[in-house]
């Protein structure tokens, strides 16, 4: 289900990490229990190996969703292929491999979902990695019906995304309160749209961030009637853990 705006055309229910509480995040398991529960669009975080694959993984470390200890930037994707990145889970996906966006892509394009890549630097790799994981996504998704959506919160990743792909829709993330300059901060990123806190959000934001012609997806909503109040003010998507009460079916 998409949801009928030009600011927004990609679907309005969004699976945060794949359905990274149902399954181990950032793994092809997670996105392929987003996808049976109805969901047609998947966000996920991609950084980079010591020798520049993108993979997905949230932490700047291994130790919360793998076997592995220490630092993903100092780990080759080889290396980060001994480990395993399910069994932190629960049993049933033991022996789960680290995914990279060449595996998602391959994935979300043979399965008509649609990706918010969210590029998550490790320190002091943010221009690197805004620019690498632009060009992967550019060519991994060339001749797409829709491309990918960029989000970071690192302003300096999307300016490098910004000059590697200019064509790709980007979106700025912020953690809190909605700065003063959040427009002038957009537009000289040249996003297209804002992704926000729910718990930061009122009325007067969707109304004044869709009044500057922007996109708007809220994270993380677990409530259905959160959920449902935010889109009757206009946000245009729902970024999601509960894939199964908050499923497309349900709106």
């Amino acid at each position: 289900m998409t949801f009928p705006s030009p600011e927004w055309p990609y679907p309005r229910l969004v699976a945060h990490r794949g359905a990274g509480r149902k399954a181990p995040e950032n793994t092809l398991a997670a996105f392929r229990k987003g996808a049976s529960c109805g969901f047609l669009m998947m966000e996920y975080d991609v950084k980079l190996s010591a020798d520049d694959v993108p993979i997905l993984l949230h932490d700047d470390t291994l130790e919360r969703t793998s076997s592995g200890r220490g630092r993903a930037q100092d780990y080759r994707y080889a290396d980060l292929a001994r480990f395993d990145f399910g069994g932190w889970h629960s049993p049933d996906y033991a022996g789960e491999p680290v995914a990279t966006l060449y595996g998602i892509a391959a994935y979300t394009r043979a399965n008509g979902i649609h990706s918010n890549i969210e590029i998550k630097p490790c320190p002091g790799m943010e221009d690197h990695t805004g620019d690498r994981l632009a060009r992967a996504a550019r060519e991994l998704w060339s001749g797409a019906a829709l491309p990918p959506l960029l989000s970071s919160f690192s302003e300096k990743a999307l300016a490098a995304a910004r000059e590697a792909a200019p064509g790709l829709p980007r979106a700025l993330l912020i953690e809190n309160e909605l700065p003063p300059d959040w427009r002038e901060r957009v537009a000289w990123l040249g996003c297209r749209g804002l992704n926000l806190n729910h718990e930061f959000i009122t009325v007067d934001i969707v109304r004044a961030v869709r009044a500057e012609g922007l996109s708007l997806a809220v994270w993380t909503v677990n409530d259905i009637d959160r959920a449902r109040e935010l889109l009757s003010w206009g946000c245009h998507a729902i970024i999601t853990d509960e894939v199964e009460t908050l499923a497309p079916g349900q709106f």
